[in-house]
């Protein structure tokens, strides 16, 4: 490949030429892989998302039956306690001491319907909460099936292309460096602006490639002869002849191949 320094107008054309060449090459591949790798993400996303949930629900039934084993250890405190009492009113010395005692036993009867009522709450809530890790199990189980297919997409087509891109964006960069900043930058600049990030383009039946703008016979002639570079007035795409583009294409098509 030529250097930067003292190449000709052709030199140049050839080499952004081959450039553009490299490039759609690997807008091809990750064309392919379309939106998998995107897919692939939002869906490992998706199921550490159903992990989580599923451990928070867990950790949440953890601590209701703490709250039922509260619940329960009042009850027997409770028991006792009118047990206790019950047999404190049997050596009463007065009315006074015989009530006072009953109003003890009535409250913690109170306290254990209030804890039955409660333990009763509770297993509702589990019980919910149970459900919810059925479905939510078995949504994650869908989606890791889901998950792994993708996978097995994304990584069958990494497979095959993986190598050749890594190669291709190298020799995309080798070529960056012979091309000096100034056609460099424009080249990148049209890429960025144009569709499907054609930047030169050869002519076509008489118009810029992709366009149906004609170009004037004079100026069609005068990209033939290579001595100056020309951009397409209408797209901003530079421009090269037919034959120099077959041959671009073919020297390159051969350099893809051993790259594969």
């Amino acid at each position: 490949m030529p250097s930067k320094t003292e190449v000709t107008i052709e030199e140049k054309l050839r080499a952004l030429y081959d450039l553009q060449l490299i490039d759609s090459r690997i807008d091809e591949i990750r064309n392919v892989r379309g939106e998998l790798p995107l897919e692939v993400q939002d869906l490992e996303d998706e199921v550490q998302g159903l992990k989580t949930r599923i451990d928070k629900l867990k950790t949440d039934v953890e601590t209701v039956n703490y709250e039922i084993t509260a619940k329960k250890n009042m009850i027997e405190e409770a028991k006792a306690l009118i047990k206790k009492y019950s047999e404190q009113q049997k050596n009463v010395r007065n009315s006074r001491e015989f009530n006072s005692l009953a109003k003890e036993v009535e409250y913690q009867e109170l306290e254990i319907q209030l804890a039955e009522k409660h333990i009763k709450e509770f297993k509702a809530q589990i019980e919910q909460k149970k459900e919810l890790i059925t479905a939510t199990k078995e949504q994650l189980s869908e989606r890791e099936t889901h998950l792994k297919h993708k996978k097995g997409e994304l990584d069958a087509i990494l497979s095959e292309t993986e190598k050749e891109e890594k190669a291709l964006v190298k020799k995309s960069e080798e070529y960056e460096k012979i091309i000096e900043d100034r056609l460099l930058n424009a080249y990148k600049r049209i890429r960025n602006r144009v569709k499907n990030g054609l930047a030169v383009v050869p002519i076509e039946r008489g118009a810029s490639g992709g366009s149906f703008f004609t170009i004037p016979p004079q100026v069609q002639v005068e990209i033939a002869t290579r001595k100056k570079i020309i951009s397409d007035e209408h797209s901003g795409r530079i421009l090269v002849d037919p034959a120099l583009a077959d041959e671009e294409q073919d020297k390159m098509q051969e350099i893809f191949d051993n790259l594969k």
